[in-house]
């Protein structure tokens, strides 16, 4: 007892009963702790615990190459800086863990359409809610089961839904400390189950780097004066990409174009397609990805309407004009880009020259090389499908928020018990 009401105020009669448990045991012995020593085995528990967090990632430098102004024999001479810090786990070797646990209660293998009737007769409706049940997964089912099967092999061949979020947080109210987590799931199990925490679906694939404040110095020393604002947004772009192609690499566009064998946990060998269906991030990250310029003169990441037409926004010719005008990689595959970023290694052009502008500012291009174009096109994989709306950044933290907002300033103007009865609703 004098253990127990002594020392810290936070001990609780659970921890007095646990210890008391751990001393009451046969196999307890007192001569097993004359050595102890508590922060000798603290230490070693540390040093055991971070060796499993480790497990599975690695880390890594991302080289950028650094538009110093001057001309080079090649965008490969050019300067390179490297950004440290990049945490990571091989997309394949997530893929391969993750599929292994899943029950199979919990996973579809095959997409299906789902309809309901409101009563017996009435004409059934078409029920949209989940990736496997979509008209997405079912194209990319067909498309895959027409391919020719790989020689020899008689597995079943499955797609797999990989969808991607990642948002840049901070993790203080005061300071500057912040993560840039990526996260993965996958769309063949239900949005019920991917919404649990406790359901561990949830896979951590990265945790991205900024540009450091290092890179000032850098590049005050290669150039004799500091990075100017074009630069380090160009810099800020060419590193996300430059970590994209890290995390597709090789392994996995052989899974792509190969597929997987995978052991599921029904003992059953199947034969795994990854598929990239969305990627859900704010507006700053979507046009980092989609490689546009911020809110220009065809800000959205997805198609190319011009912000003087954003008014219509909801009629039907609104709709129209967007599946018309919807967003592709033709600018790279026709090397527009390759072309302008010549300019800027070979000849030492500014990253923002009017220029460029002949060529990229009618549909908001920016002369960075996109990362998942460069690397799954000749898949017929269109990196800007992928950016999926947002619901929180984009309505939620975004235009209901401003409007709420709104609303209780009108209230509070209003007077009385007004705001009492919002609160009372």
């Amino acid at each position: 007892m004098s253990w127990q009401w002594t020392g810290s105020a936070t001990k609780s009669i659970e921890e007095m009963e646990k210890l008391v448990d751990i001393i009451k045991d046969p196999k307890f012995s007192k001569v097993d702790i004359m050595e102890f020593d508590v922060k000798r085995e603290t230490a070693r528990l540390d040093a055991h615990l971070a060796a499993g967090v480790r497990d599975g990632w690695k880390s890594a430098s991302v080289n950028i190459s650094v538009p110093d102004g001057l001309a080079h024999a090649s965008e490969a001479a050019a300067p390179v800086f490297a950004v440290p810090g990049l945490f990571y786990r091989p997309l394949v070797e997530v893929i391969k863990s993750a599929v292994r646990e899943v029950g199979d209660r919990c996973f579809h293998y095959t997409p299906f359409k789902q309809f309901w009737t409101s009563s017996p007769g009435s004409p059934p409706q078409r029920v949209y809610d989940e990736i496997y049940s979509s008209d997405a997964m079912a194209a990319a089912h067909t498309a895959l089961q027409n391919q020719p099967p790989e020689p020899g092999c008689t597995l079943e061949r499955v797609v797999l839904s990989l969808m991607f979020w990642s948002d840049s947080t901070h993790l203080a109210s005061f300071g500057d400390a912040s993560l840039w987590p990526l996260y993965m799931f996958f769309g063949n199990q239900s949005k019920w189950l991917r919404v649990k925490p406790r359901s561990n679906v949830c896979h951590h694939v990265a945790y991205f780097p900024k540009l450091p404040d290092a890179f000032h110095d850098y590049f005050q020393g290669l150039t004799g004066h500091a990075p100017s604002a074009d630069v380090l947004t160009h810099c800020r772009r060419e590193l996300m990409h430059a970590i994209w192609r890290l995390l597709l690499d090789d392994e996995f566009l052989e899974a792509y174009e190969h597929g997987i064998v995978i052991e599921c946990e029904d003992g059953v060998f199947r034969r795994f397609y990854p598929r990239i269906f969305t990627y859900s991030a704010d507006y700053p990250e979507k046009f980092l990805l989609a490689t546009i310029r911020n809110l220009g003169k065809a800000p959205c990441p997805r198609c190319y309407l011009p912000k003087e037409d954003f008014p219509g926004l909801g009629t039907v010719h609104d709709d129209k004009k967007r599946q018309t005008l919807v967003r592709t990689d033709a600018h790279v595959q026709d090397g527009t880009i390759a072309r302008i970023r010549k300019w800027i290694y070979e000849t030492g052009r500014n990253v923002k020259s009017t220029t460029f502008d002949f060529f990229l500012l009618a549909r908001s291009w920016t002369p960075t090389s996109n990362a998942f174009s460069d690397r799954l096109s000749r898949f017929g994989f269109n990196p800007f499908k992928m950016l999926v709306p947002d619901f929180m950044h984009e309505f939620e933290l975004g235009v209901f928020k401003s409007f709420f907002m709104h609303l209780l300033r009108i209230l509070h103007a209003h007077g009385g018990d007004a705001i009492q009865t919002l609160n009372s609703r």
